[in-house]
């Protein structure tokens, strides 16, 4: 019995020998899988930058003279003479217009009359050198006379004038459907007069934009009656209001037309850019969509995190986001496939493809080349 268990003892230690020798031979598997986790992955790294997005305004805007008027006459007549055709340029205070005013000469010549003998009398109080023979109210009555006949006269005379229709302003006349004998009223269009040296455009630009365009900016404009041409409007105004319903503004801009070649109640096409908020550009290549949406790699103490972000707009290939990111950050631009939360990344080690680009580039040599072999 004491041999038998002897030589089992000794089989113990014979087949444990050996296991032990192995395991100090060789790395366990998770010794293994925690050594490959650690190593650093190959990128190609990208350094942000913050660009501003850019707004597109597109509107139509319809021009109209500096000056402009329907004229009409003060009060209604025949009319005697019309003193323009259309098409015709004119200077202010010029007669368009005159309508019959016999009685009204006649006024304005009663007037004169009564004037001029309530002076009269005046002057013989004054030459009368008996004290007592004209009292003090008599002389009051004669001043007061005057004065009334004075009155009488000047109204006399405005409403001559308004049987005359004058230009408020120099400018170009348009048609006319009266002609002389005509009978008007107040309310008759006789024609319109534009002071068309000038247009203004008057369009809407969207809400979000206001506050971004200032008197004196310049936009370019285009006539759909020529958009071979563009001509450039000066900013002259904003509106102080939001409208409620369109959620937009509007914005009064100024063309010369000194040249004369455009015209009131043309439309324009207009459009421009403006430029809005600072965001951090990336290239579209480091933009990845999870379940969460959108998010880049970052690059914080040498190892890649996750930053969600929002897409703003496309640039030639780069992408505008709304993301944490300052400006200067490293992001993982490719290699994006082969990162994980946490994973190790080396900033100094390039991708080989890009080494052999910039090889390229640099000396025109073929890869691989090496000089001197």
């Amino acid at each position: 019995m004491s041999i038998k268990h002897a030589h089992i003892v000794f089989l113990g230690i014979a087949l444990t020998a050996p296991l032990i020798a192995c395991g100090d031979n060789s790395a366990s598997p998770e010794t293994q899988a925690s050594s490959q986790s650690e190593a650093s992955v190959e990128i190609i790294p990208h350094t942000v930058v913050y660009r501003d997005d850019t707004i597109t305004v597109e509107a139509i805007g319809t021009a109209r003279a500096e000056k402009f008027a329907v004229i009409r006459a003060d009060t209604g007549g025949e009319v005697t003479r019309v003193n323009f055709k259309a098409g015709d340029t004119v200077e202010k205070g010029d007669i368009l217009l005159t309508l019959e005013s016999d009685e009204e000469r006649l006024a304005a010549n009663r007037a004169e009359v009564a004037l001029k003998n309530s002076q009269q009398l005046i002057d013989r109080y004054e030459r009368i050198d008996v004290p007592g023979a004209i009292s003090d109210s008599q002389i009051d009555e004669a001043k007061t006379a005057v004065e009334a006949a004075q009155i009488d006269l000047e109204l006399a005379n405005v409403a001559l004038s308004r049987r005359v229709v004058r230009a408020p302003f120099s400018g170009t006349v348009g048609l006319t459907d009266i002609d002389a004998g005509a009978r008007i009223t107040p309310e008759t269009e006789i024609t319109r007069l534009d002071d068309r040296s000038t247009l203004f455009v008057d369009f809407q630009a969207p809400e979000q934009v206001y506050g971004r365009i200032s008197p004196g900016d310049i936009i370019a404009m285009e006539p759909f009656s020529n958009q071979s041409s563009t001509f450039d409007a000066v900013v002259l105004t904003i509106d102080s209001r939001i409208d409620q319903v369109s959620r937009s503004f509007t914005v009064r801009a100024a063309i010369d037309n000194e040249d004369d070649t455009l015209r009131p109640g043309m439309s324009f096409k207009i459009g421009f850019n403006i430029a809005g908020q600072a965001y951090p550009l990336v290239p579209e290549a480091a933009i990845i969509w999870g379940g969460d949406g959108a998010y880049v790699w970052a690059v914080k103490n040498g190892r890649a995190t996750q930053v969600s972000v929002t897409i703003v707009d496309r640039q030639d290939g780069n992408v505008l986001v709304r993301a944490p990111i300052p400006e200067g950050d490293t992001i993982i631009s490719e290699g994006v496939q082969k990162v994980r939360e946490g994973t190790p990344v080396d900033l100094t080690r390039i991708n080989p493809t890009t080494s052999v680009i910039e090889k390229q580039g640099n000396t025109g040599q073929a890869p691989n080349t090496v000089e001197g072999t």
